[in-house]
């Protein structure tokens, strides 16, 4: 994922006052001061206006809905949001107004395209929860609980081990199994992360028995309309990309102005949305052909109690998965905070041992079972699960499934990020 955001080059520059603002609640329930919690995002990024906002809408909406129920224990939360502008010099602005100057016990769901500051955070003991993890940040830097787990040392050196991160073929595996694809295609820009996103999954791919076709456009000139052609000539069953949402889009389009049918265009969460009709307007026939993949339960199972509770929060307006998870995140530390006060005293130290504890989280079935680990090695095999959906234009995303259920034990591929 980080690889799919780093697409575009951020700028620095000082952020404005405007940038910081405290989100106003539903209720002020009385309990003393205010439990102050703060929520980094990159809002203005150069990538789109709404690309980093989902997990912060949902972290929010969370927040208001705990704050109208009154609070923690009659302590309001009072969320105060910081937007970075998708720059390392703006997100180093951000942890040191939301961390020296409005004292925020904890950051949740941080959503930074350049999480330049993360090592600011962990020298100063605030604990992240929940972030997504579009950097190394979150397998590098103790303190920091991205909201997928991880497995790595997170001593600060380096990323995961020596440098060096791993990820499952469970992907490749699953898709193989239930549309027998053999022949995958993998399309990136010529941009060095798009690259590099698109080795490892080649490695995947080709690592549970695929025949591979590289396809490459230019970042500047893309000709999205010839790598449509080659698909189509080179026989490609699944479509796999280090693409950002409009190269998906535009991909799609050419797909299916030359005819390309494919079993499935896989693409990943931040695609994972109620607008995918409207971004993909011009290529029905791709846009029906579009699965999903992730760690976290559809947004669109409303039979499921806590995604019920979710849609109903969020209201009429447009959802997204990477709302879910912003929400599963504010739920996240709630719960490691009622946990602390039940035991008599709400510290950072007694969050971080919540979070840390060897029962995996959850979060009321939102997530794949989250756990930190800190292995000395990098594990070779592990039994992971997966979360499928695919867009349907009468149904939006249907649940392929069940995510506790589809499980399976895959090699540990190692990259540098």
């Amino acid at each position: 994922m980080a690889a799919l955001l780093a697409l575009a080059t951020a700028c620095g520059s000082r952020l404005p006052e405007s940038a910081f603002g405290t989100r106003p609640t539903a209720t002020s329930p009385s309990g003393g001061e205010p439990l102050r919690i703060g929520i980094i995002s990159s809002a203005t990024s150069p990538v789109g206006g709404d690309a980093f906002t989902g997990p912060r809408d949902g972290a929010r909406a969370w927040f208001d809905a705990l704050n109208a129920r009154g609070g923690l224990d009659g302590r309001r939360v009072e969320v105060v949001t910081c937007d970075d502008g998708g720059s390392g010099v703006g997100n180093n602005e951000c942890v040191h107004r939301l961390i020296d100057e409005r004292k925020v016990f904890a950051l949740v769901a941080t959503t930074a395209f350049d999480y330049a500051g993360a090592p600011l955070v962990s020298r100063a003991g605030v604990p992240d929860i929940g972030g997504q993890p579009l950097t190394p940040a979150y397998d590098t830097y103790p303190h920091l609980y991205g909201i997928y787990g991880s497995s790595a040392p997170r001593t600060g050196a380096a990323p995961g081990w020596n440098g060096e991160l791993y990820g499952g073929t469970e992907v490749y595996r699953w898709f193989k199994r239930e549309t027998g694809a053999r022949t995958a295609a993998v399309v990136s820009y010529n941009q060095a992360a798009s690259a590099a996103y698109a080795r490892l999954v080649t490695q995947g791919l080709r690592a549970e028995g695929y025949r591979v076709v590289d396809e490459q456009v230019d970042f500047a000139l893309p000709n999205f309309r010839a790598v449509a052609a080659d698909l189509k000539a080179q026989g490609a069953d699944l479509v796999f990309d280090a693409l950002d949402t409009h190269g998906n889009t535009r991909l799609c389009e050419a797909m299916d102005e030359v005819g390309v049918r494919v079993a499935a265009k896989v693409t990943n969460v931040q695609n994972w949305s109620s607008t995918v009709s409207r971004d993909y307007a011009k290529s029905p026939v791709c846009r029906n052909a579009l699965w999903v993949t992730g760690s976290s339960r559809n947004y669109a199972e409303e039979n499921h109690p806590a995604v019920r509770e979710f849609r109903e929060a969020m209201g009429q307006g447009p959802l997204s998965q990477w709302q879910l998870e912003g929400w599963a995140a504010a739920m996240w530390f709630t719960d490691a905070a009622r946990a602390c006060l039940a035991e008599g005293s709400l510290t950072r130290a007694c969050v971080e041992r919540y979070v840390n504890r060897a029962e995996p989280y959850t979060a009321r079935g939102l997530l794949l079972p989250v756990r930190f680990e800190k292995l000395p090695e990098p594990p070779k095999t592990r039994h992971t699960c997966l979360s499928v959906a695919r867009w349907q234009d009468d149904r939006g995303w249907v649940t392929q499934g069940d995510m506790d259920d589809d499980c399976a034990t895959v090699p540990q591929l190692g990259y540098r990020p």
